[in-house]
């Protein structure tokens, strides 16, 4: 869910990421996966976003893992084979604190070829930086600074101060979610409006994409018990080929 919320913040707030990591204040269009490469792309935790100037690929990460620079760089020859002309800036952005030395990786290299790209680790970045954009108020509690409740507090003040209600809801919700990696559940909801944040569309997004998750764990349960497709539809509510989809997926594991 973190991702989720960090996706609907990129999409929707372009010009404040592209301020922050690109140093231009340009609104910038989301670009599809599916248009960079016929093979498939895992889009959870990354968004990629398009101005007539240049590509933003941004990949959100709540923990370190050691492929990060390998995927990096696939998209980077991705983008280069479908407009050669057209510059991508990359970032992976590390969302919780970690000693891990993987949040300090910044290229790639395999025999003669090397690519580089950067690394933002939010928990060195200062909270009041992101207080200064409406799309990134939802991180300045995983910033820097010394009381990350006190913070939450004045980025829900940044909110409140949002005219439309809907944007306000929106990064209502995305603060609560993003500060769930770093603060109790209780001083959350302490702090943020609960009725508020469970009214917007981001949240409501990411909890019918929860439930639809469980729904597909529910699913391969039954399938691997050997439960016909027909019943899995009725049990679980999801299609026909949704449910045909997950019994291929069981299929070739099987196999491999």
């Amino acid at each position: 869910m973190y991702a989720d919320a960090c996706r609907f913040l990129a999409e929707h707030f372009s010009a404040d990421f592209a301020s922050w990591l690109m140093g231009t204040p340009v609104t910038m269009t989301e670009l599809q996966p599916s248009e960079l490469s016929l093979d498939p792309i895992r889009a959870d935790a990354l968004i990629f976003l398009e101005s007539d100037e240049a590509i933003l690929h941004i990949e959100f990460q709540t923990l370190p893992k050691d492929n990060i620079p390998f995927r990096v760089t696939d998209y980077r020859l991705r983008g280069y084979r479908r407009d050669s002309t057209k510059p991508m800036h990359q970032v992976v952005i590390y969302l919780k604190q970690t000693a891990s030395p993987l949040v300090y990786g910044t290229s790639f290299t395999m025999e003669r070829t090397r690519h580089e790209f950067d690394v933002m680790r939010l928990w060195e970045q200062p909270a009041s930086l992101f207080l200064q954009y409406p799309g990134l108020i939802p991180f300045a509690v995983l910033g820097q600074s010394a009381d990350a409740e006190e913070t939450l507090r004045q980025a829900a003040q940044r909110v409140d101060q949002i005219a439309d209600p809907a944007t306000q809801a929106n990064l209502m919700a995305a603060s609560g979610i993003l500060a769930g990696l770093k603060l109790e559940e209780e001083i959350i909801y302490r702090v943020l409006r609960r009725d508020i944040m469970q009214e917007s569309t981001v949240y409501q997004s990411i909890w019918r994409d929860a439930q639809k998750e469980d729904k597909r764990e529910i699913a391969l349960n039954l399938l691997q018990e050997g439960v016909s497709v027909e019943i899995v539809v009725r049990c679980t509510g999801l299609s026909v080929e949704e449910i045909q989809q997950l019994h291929q997926q069981l299929n070739s594991s099987a196999q491999s």
